[in-house]
């Protein structure tokens, strides 16, 4: 009983180190600093498969103990609060998402805005001297 106990605090734990490195990755999204973000999300990464690794072995303490007793309330609080992490992490990643797509979507905004201004700057003018649209320089050779 009291080794599924600390399994369960240690979950807790790294749920909420977990919820720490969003709240950072939220920022270097944010700040666009791709270097940091890059770093902070291999350390997301080792993060989330030893919280994978220690959920697996609670599940198997948890079903072991489940089967001979009723669980004592410490247990009942401390996986309250382990939820209570989770949720907040999946919060916080749906938060971070939002945040990227904002990003790509400002990015896509900015390169269409390029894209028109480049397409003005070669606009030529016709034997008319109607605007014709066309690249500079087209018919000319050194």
């Amino acid at each position: 009983m009291n080794e599924l106990a600390s399994q369960i605090a240690r979950q807790v734990e790294q749920l909420t180190l977990l919820g720490e490195l969003l709240e950072k990755e939220l920022h270097l999204i944010s700040t666009r600093d791709a270097e940091s973000l890059i770093s902070l999300l291999e350390e997301k990464a080792a993060l989330l498969e030893a919280i994978q690794q220690l959920d697996s072995q609670v599940e198997h303490s948890y079903t072991k103990a489940n089967d001979h007793t009723k669980q004592s309330p410490e247990i009942e609080a401390l996986l309250a609060d382990a939820k209570a992490q989770l949720e907040n992490c999946k919060y916080r990643t749906d938060v971070n998402e939002k945040a990227v797509e904002q990003g790509q979507l400002r990015l896509t905004h900015l390169r269409n805005l390029m894209l028109e201004v480049r397409a003005k700057e070669s606009l030529t003018y016709d034997k008319k001297g109607k605007p014709k649209g066309g690249t500079l320089g087209s018919g000319i050779s050194a």
